[in-house]
């Protein structure tokens, strides 16, 4: 069997890295076979791990559901277990590739393939081409499929567990459900206290800005949706216009009203970044960006770091084969405690730009690449302090 032809480059490696790569050997495959198996067992083993701390954690909500088991598992553990993939993928990899190189280092099998003739680099392919590999199941997975599986859990999560959380549905300081936004260039909207079962809020204004005055301001006691008009009411309305000749007011028992917004919208919904695909987000963004919306630095850093973690998978492989693949004393215990380290404090680079990113002003694609910036220099390093 033959794959396509796939030249490798790393920025600044010596030339006899580029490989013209040649068909696979029954040693690509024996390797390439140990990786897949690894990594797939590694993810059954903390799946069920996972499961079974986060079910015991959250049994009195369970209890309180009053759902089945199989009504658990299609409302949540269906969202839950993608979730938990999608979040733990690349050190899943990493450790795989630890552990199966650890154990041929030990049996000297890569000792014995590299003096056969084989390059260091000839031996990393079948590494390179798993990398890859997990990388594009994880890079359509995180734009597509985890999001839907996100949704699921996400929708458990705020019906059956953040639902007795008032304050989680806080916006604005004190007040409860509250919006202000832009619904297009010229105007801004503030709705209070916006209950989504009814569709209504308990107050409203409206203003209209041309340069740096108001030229237009309406006040309602209430904002009602019209589901027999699918359009918005209000009532006990005071509308005012503001220009050369002065002020001009009108009261008005109930109003009919054209905005921008659908009740949907109206929802402080913390899991939409999660939730979105890739595309959604993005023209979500886009809209809630021309609407004037703060604090949208967190879906930025999402949108960005969906393409960040694939290539963090293929970024670990590479740093997991380099440590392992030296034959050390401590053996694989020694192996996998320097890959925990280097896990830990990869994690550790992306939490704080991810801070950097939604409290200041750091730039979201730079917070979701960072990390992995910075790892390319470790990896570059190892590999030129590994024997060949």
């Amino acid at each position: 069997m033959r794959l396509p032809c796939i030249i490798l480059s790393f920025h600044n490696l010596p030339t006899n890295f580029l490989l013209l790569l040649p068909p696979m050997l029954k040693i690509d495959w024996y390797i390439l076979k140990k990786f897949l198996v690894t990594f797939f067992f590694c993810l059954l083993l903390f799946t069920i791990i996972a499961v079974a701390v986060d079910s015991s954690e959250k049994s009195d909500d369970f209890i309180k559901a009053k759902l089945t088991t199989a009504q658990l598992i299609k409302n949540y553990y269906l969202g839950f277990v993608p979730w938990i993939w999608s979040l733990l993928f690349p050190l899943f990899v990493f450790l795989a590739v630890i552990f199966f190189t650890s154990k041929m280092a030990g049996r000297s099998e890569i000792i014995a393939i590299l003096a056969s003739g084989v390059s260091y680099n000839r031996f990393l392919r079948p590494y390179i081409i798993g990398g890859v590999l997990l990388s594009s199941l994880l890079w359509v997975g995180s734009r597509y499929w985890i999001p839907k599986a996100n949704a699921i859990k996400a929708n458990f999560q705020s019906r059956y567990i953040d639902n007795n959380n008032p304050a989680a549905n806080r916006l604005y300081g004190n007040c409860y459900r509250c919006f202000y936004k832009r619904v297009d260039p010229t105007t801004y909207v503030g709705i209070r206290d916006f209950d989504t079962s009814r569709k209504a809020s308990s107050g409203f204004f409206m203003e209209k800005v041309k340069g740096n005055k108001i030229i237009y301001n309406l006040r309602a006691d209430q904002l009602l949706w019209d589901t027999s008009k699918k359009g918005w009411k209000l009532t006990g309305v005071i509308e005012r216009h503001l220009d050369s000749l002065g002020e001009r007011s009108k009261y008005y028992d109930t109003l009919a009203i054209k905005l921008d917004l659908k009740p949907d919208e109206l929802s402080n919904d913390e899991y939409i970044k999660d939730k979105l695909t890739t595309p959604e987000l993005a023209a979500f963004i886009r809209k809630e960006e021309m609407r004037g919306s703060e604090g949208l630095n967190t879906l930025k850093v999402e949108q960005y770091r969906r393409t960040a973690t694939p290539f963090t998978v293929l970024l670990l492989t590479m740093i997991g084969v380099v440590i392992a693949s030296r034959k050390t004393r401590g053996g694989s215990g020694m192996h996998m405690a320097l890959g925990i380290i280097i896990a830990a404090l990869f994690i550790l680079s992306d939490r704080f730009s991810t801070v950097f990113a939604t409290k200041g002003n750091f730039h979201p694609m730079l917070a979701a690449w960072v990390p992995n910036i910075v790892f390319i220099a470790v990896a570059y390093w190892l590999y030129r302090k590994t024997p060949k």
